[in-house]
């Protein structure tokens, strides 16, 4: 496995939407924007009852934003575009009417931290640590908060903002309510995964529809809310900090 890509695969009622690219399943605006059309796609689909969404390799889960594409901004408009990629990307799985199953295997940073939010149910293994560094590069979490934030709560995504450097234990997570369920190895997660989709698909879809509405509540003004945080990271991207800081990446 060594080019970028976003697939989907449907079989017996369940869609399984993998992301991959070779920089630890980083993401760049083309994948972003594959991801949302999927999972669209997916949610409008008669054949589809259940969406499993996860990334390829067996290490890391997302290592969040692009940074070769963060480097290369250089105006407001392109930056705020930038980050509106994660904002569709959460806004689509928020509006799509299928439950998604988030299957984490690994480290996940950033972006990648809002995708595991978004989902209504979140697998993950041991090795799935967890970490928001973008405070530490002169912008900020701000896209995906609002999703991280409904489900762990405003100390605890402080906390995970805050300290930057720090990877956060997958039991942490679990204890604030970001995964369900911690497997020691990737194919009891899988197996796990498989038995919940199946049982799942095998439900009334109006009631699995009706539930995932419930779930959403109080996020009907999520779509300008995003937009306005894309604006502000967009900004901030440009700031002298941010461009100081990134060089290191270069």
């Amino acid at each position: 496995m060594s080019e970028a890509h976003v697939t989907t695969t449907i079989e017996n009622g369940i869609a399984t939407i993998e992301f991959f690219t070779p920089e630890h399943n980083a993401l760049p605006s083309e994948i972003l924007n594959q991801l949302e059309h999927e999972i669209i796609s997916a949610g409008t689909k008669d054949s589809v009852q259940i969406i499993v969404l996860k990334s390829g390799g067996d290490r890391t889960f997302c290592a969040g934003a692009s940074f070769k594409e963060l480097i290369a901004i250089e105006d407001k408009s392109t930056g705020k575009a930038f980050f509106m990629g994660f904002a569709k990307v959460i806004l689509a799985m928020r509006n799509c009417g299928k439950i998604i199953i988030a299957r984490v295997q690994g480290k996940t940073v950033g972006g990648g931290v809002g995708l595991a939010a978004a989902a209504d149910y979140c697998f993950a293994t041991q090795h799935a640590a967890i970490k928001l560094s973008e405070i530490s590069i002169g912008i900020g979490p701000f896209v995906i908060a609002p999703a991280v934030e409904r489900k762990i709560g405003t100390s605890a995504f402080s906390e995970l903002t805050l300290n930057a450097h720090h990877f956060f234990e997958p039991q942490w997570a679990k204890d604030k309510g970001l995964f369900h369920e911690i497997f020691d190895e990737t194919q009891a997660m899988d197996q796990a995964i498989e038995e919940l989709a199946q049982k799942l698909a095998s439900y009334n879809p109006e009631a699995l529809q009706a539930s995932k509405e419930i779930f959403w509540e109080n996020t009907e003004n999520w779509s300008k809310l995003l937009e306005k945080r894309a604006e502000i990271s967009g900004n901030l991207v440009l700031s002298e900090f941010t461009k100081k800081a990134l060089e290191r990446f270069k």
